[in-house]
């Protein structure tokens, strides 16, 4: 999975600590959702784009295999 939270974060002149604060999680959940090596919870996910003034769809970006998979699964 990829995310446009760090992109979203620029627009709004935000830290990943400011992230994390609003979101209530520690700032390296933040850097480890940035880098697409955890994937949230959906109330994390929703929690993230509400502070970002997003979408859940805008910010989670998945791959068209793991997309695939899931469909067929």
């Amino acid at each position: 999975m990829r995310t446009r939270i760090k992109e979203f974060r620029a627009r709004y002149d935000m830290t990943q600590a400011d992230l994390a604060l609003k979101v209530g999680v520690r700032r390296e959940t933040v850097v480890f959702l940035e880098k697409g090596k955890y994937n949230p919870s959906l109330k994390l996910a929703h929690d993230v784009a509400f502070a970002l003034r997003s979408t859940i769809e805008e910010l989670f970006l998945w791959d068209d295999d793991e997309s695939k998979d899931v469909r067929e699964g």
